[in-house]
């Protein structure tokens, strides 16, 4: 298979006006979930650095370059609307094609809109830095999806180290108090059953409350997706057991996400 990805000038994406609040991996510590008749400009990139067995978003990689999807950062600037009140960009990953999203996040925020990210955290630090100066000053959130800490189980999960996403995790941690509310720096664990467990979600959750124990953390409910889709959801039992872990492990602030996906199969 061809993975494509878009330029500086032209990314390849698709976006769409999500209305808040909306299923956002910091909705319960951010201020737009509390802004009722706006929306979200969701940007989805169709591209992505890791190529994990469980992708919850695994449709991007059907997209094709004849088919269009193209897309100028000032076109997007252009969807935006008086409602808009925010943009995230996520995908894929934004890591992928992040100079074009760094020029939209460029126009978007001329126009107040505020910027947050979902990012694996896998993009070059310097341009990481810049994603979380916009976030920073528009009153956006840099969450980064921390898939495992350690590093021969990311391999396994993803095709790659977590040497990157660990070490830009730490530098964007670094800056928290900088904006400490609303947070521009969150965190999120997708618990994949047999895989990710309370054990691994506890050295996650060590690695980011020695950083900031205030850096918020969500956990979230696995659906069969992708290569893993003769995987069970994962169980209340083992959503309860990660909360348990992660706040033992000194985090203040953590929660379980996607609670509708959570079963009771093992």
């Amino acid at each position: 298979m061809i993975h494509l990805a878009g330029t500086r000038k032209r990314g390849l994406l698709q976006y769409y006006r999500d209305p808040l609040p909306t299923n956002c991996v910091a909705d319960w510590v951010c201020a737009g979930s509390r802004r009722r008749g706006y929306h979200n400009l969701a940007v989805f990139y169709q591209s992505c650095t890791l190529d994990c067995l469980f992708c919850q978003n695994w449709h991007y990689r059907h997209a094709r370059a004849e088919a269009g999807g193209f897309v100028s950062a000032a076109e997007l600037a252009e969807a935006a609307n008086a409602r808009t009140y925010c943009v995230c960009f996520f995908g894929g990953d934004p890591a992928s094609q992040m100079l074009h999203a760094l020029a939209a996040a460029r126009e978007l925020a001329s126009l107040g809109v505020t910027v947050c990210w979902e990012t694996a955290g896998t993009s070059n630090p310097k341009l990481l830095d810049q994603a979380l100066r916009w976030s920073l000053q528009t009153g956006g959130c840099v969450k980064f999806d921390l898939k495992a800490y350690d590093d021969g189980l990311h391999r396994a999960l993803t095709g790659a180290s977590n040497q990157t996403t660990l070490e830009n995790f730490a530098r964007a941690a670094r800056r928290f108090r900088e904006r400490p509310e609303p947070p521009p720096v969150a965190a999120s664990t997708l618990l994949v059953p047999g895989y990710v467990d309370a054990r691994e979600v506890s050295r996650i959750a060590r690695f980011i409350a020695e950083l900031d124990a205030d850096i918020p953390y969500a956990l979230l409910g696995f659906a069969p997706q992708f290569l893993m889709d003769d995987l069970p959801p994962t169980s209340l039992r083992h959503a309860l057991d990660a909360e348990a872990a992660a706040r033992g492990a000194g985090l203040r602030r953590v929660r379980v996400g996607n609670r509708h996906l959570l079963g009771c199969a093992y």
